[in-house]
């Protein structure tokens, strides 16, 4: 088996808005990805059909400027006309196998989920490797974010992947004490950073809202949040950069 290094991207882009400027500039956020030269991106508030914005679909003109064709993305939050409405969404150079949404919703909260897709890797034969990417954004109460990993853990998309087969869990887990991956995602398996890295608020990090974590065949050789001046503005979050390795 040969390795495949690969480039991961996991952003909350904000609805391609500045945190400080409030500048709806999604030529700003391309330029950010691009920079970082990723081969799957991982984005949360992804917007669309809004005034704010243009009434443009975000994904497509992400999509477009990195020359992706691959994409997946699922509404989560509704607004309106003036608004438009967000969710989570997968950019991939490499075909998408399938894709599905796995509502973590809770009563009486903020619509939340996870974008799963399956990425076809191309192996040095001509076959393929199949690479499990769970998109999330969880919610802003403790308890309900644990609550959201533990049904994430016990959905049947997660379960029923053999323990061998690479999977990635990234995305904004608003986890405001760093502490979520340790307590829920390593026991039942997951491999993470060594320590949470700060991405919020963008301009002063103080908080590890975001994270990475890997199962199976895939070794996490590095991850880094991206500090930069466009960074820094183009959204309320700093963006993780992932380099990951598989044996395909």
């Amino acid at each position: 088996m040969l390795p495949l290094n690969l480039r991961l991207v996991s952003w909350n882009v904000h609805k391609c808005t500045g945190g400080l400027d409030r500048r709806h500039d999604p030529s700003r956020t391309a330029a950010v990805l691009a920079a970082a030269a990723p081969d799957i991106v991982l984005l949360q508030e992804v917007a669309q059909n809004g005034r704010w914005y243009g009434n443009t679909r975000q994904i497509d003109v992400l999509g477009d400027a990195l020359g992706f064709p691959h994409r997946s993305y699922f509404v989560n939050v509704r607004f309106g006309p003036r608004r438009g409405e967000y969710g989570n969404a997968i950019l991939s150079r490499w075909p998408l196998a399938t894709s599905a949404n796995i509502d973590l919703t809770l009563p009486g909260k903020k619509a939340r989920s996870v974008l799963h897709a399956e990425v076809r890797l191309p192996t040095g034969t001509g076959g393929h490797r199949t690479l499990h990417l769970f998109n999330l954004h969880l919610g802003l109460g403790e308890a309900e974010r644990r609550e959201q990993l533990r049904r994430l853990l016990a959905a049947r998309a997660l379960r029923s992947i053999h323990k061998s087969t690479p999977v990635v869990v990234a995305g904004d887990f608003n986890d405001v004490w760093g502490t979520l991956g340790s307590r829920v995602l390593a026991p039942a398996g997951l491999r993470g950073p060594a320590r949470p890295l700060r991405t919020f608020p963008a301009w002063a990090p103080l908080r590890a809202l975001d994270s990475l974590w890997v199962r199976g065949d895939v070794h996490l050789a590095s991850l880094e949040r991206l500090r930069g001046q466009r960074t820094r503005t183009a959204s309320d979050h700093l963006p993780l950069l992932a380099e990951l390795r598989l044996f395909v």
